[in-house]
């Protein structure tokens, strides 16, 4: 890397001792360290298995982090891509400190750890508490963690089945006016759910899972006077559930089980007029114990940084006053 793009400063001078993991910390072209440069105004030179870092203060000891952190990752047998770097960027970033802990979950298909500190703060909830709300932006891994989650913990014995629901709002009352059977008229709905799960396992085996009922995908309806026993059970956009149903679900909850609800209370599609059950149930139970909440903001989103900006420009509209 060239350096110059950055001044200010007394450089850094970080050194890698493993040689083999160097070409992979730097990337293809050391296209990861331009990445760093890109995002934290830094300047980056590499020679052999050293790094200088130059630039102001602040932006130079993140640099610092990101490097470090990436280079555990590796050390840890972890992949790191664009994706990993933009993450730890992310992460070091934010005010409060160092990386964020590495909480890693194993799923057959994929390795998946934390891309900001709300999520790293989410894993650990979900690995200790029985009841988890978690509000927040699309985008920022809320259902997608969960999922993982579960299937970590379905194939780890820990739970034997796993239970996953969403309100099918959007068809209201006009659902027998679709074509087809109720599960090819409700799966539209579900889809997300469905697309999460083939992320972690193999088609096939989720295929199966799905035929002996040890993974069930159903609309919220389907979960009234159940018991849900040993295991894992999310809740999908749960803002747009009514207060009975929020109710209804939530003391579904059985021995030895685990229940996600999962939402976002700045996109409920209920009618006019309707509260909502999440909005309901966060008040409600307030306070009690066992119950845990993690919120995450727009500066969790992990999908396309584009992303991000439409997510802030949304939540930025009502303080402009909406214009037709």
């Amino acid at each position: 890397m060239k350096a110059g793009q950055a001044s200010g400063g007394t450089p850094r001078y970080l050194s890698f001792d493993d040689n083999g993991l160097v070409p992979l910390l730097f990337g293809d072209h050391d296209r990861h360290l331009a990445r760093i440069e890109q995002r934290l105004g830094v300047a980056l030179s590499s020679r052999g298995n050293q790094v200088a870092v130059t630039g102001p203060d602040g932006s130079a000891d993140a640099a610092v982090t990101v490097l470090n952190a990436l280079y555990d990752r590796l050390k840890g047998g972890l992949p790191v891509t664009l994706a990993e770097v933009d993450a730890a960027v992310r992460i070091a970033r934010e005010p409060d400190g160092e990386s964020a802990p590495l909480i890693e979950i194993k799923t057959p298909k994929r390795r998946i750890t934390a891309r900001s500190r709300n999520q790293a703060r989410y894993l650990q909830t979900l690995a200790e508490s029985e009841l988890v709300f978690a509000l927040g932006p699309a985008g920022t891994g809320k259902t997608y963690l969960a999922v993982a989650m579960a299937v970590m913990m379905m194939e780890a014995g820990r739970v034997d089945r796993i239970v996953l629901s969403r309100p099918a709002v959007e068809a209201g009352e006009r659902l027998g006016f679709l074509p087809g059977d109720l599960r090819e008229k409700v799966d539209p709905y579900l889809r997300p759910l469905y697309d999460a799960l083939h992320d972690m396992m193999p088609g096939e085996k989720v295929a199966r899972k799905l035929v002996s009922d040890d993974i069930e995908v159903a609309p919220l309806a389907f979960m009234r006077g159940r018991t849900l026993s040993n295991a894992f059970v999310i809740l999908d956009e749960a803002q747009n559930t009514s207060a009975v149903q929020m109710k209804m679900f939530l003391t579904r909850l059985g021995e030895n089980a685990r229940m996600v609800v999962t939402g976002d209370l700045s996109q409920i599609d209920l009618p006019p007029g309707q509260t909502s059950g999440l909005a309901d149930a966060l008040d409600i139970l307030h306070g009690v114990p066992g119950i845990a909440v993690v919120r995450f903001t727009d500066a969790d989103v992990v999908r396309h940084e584009l992303v991000t900006r439409i997510v802030r420009a949304y939540d930025a509209r009502p303080k402009r006053g909406n214009t037709r």
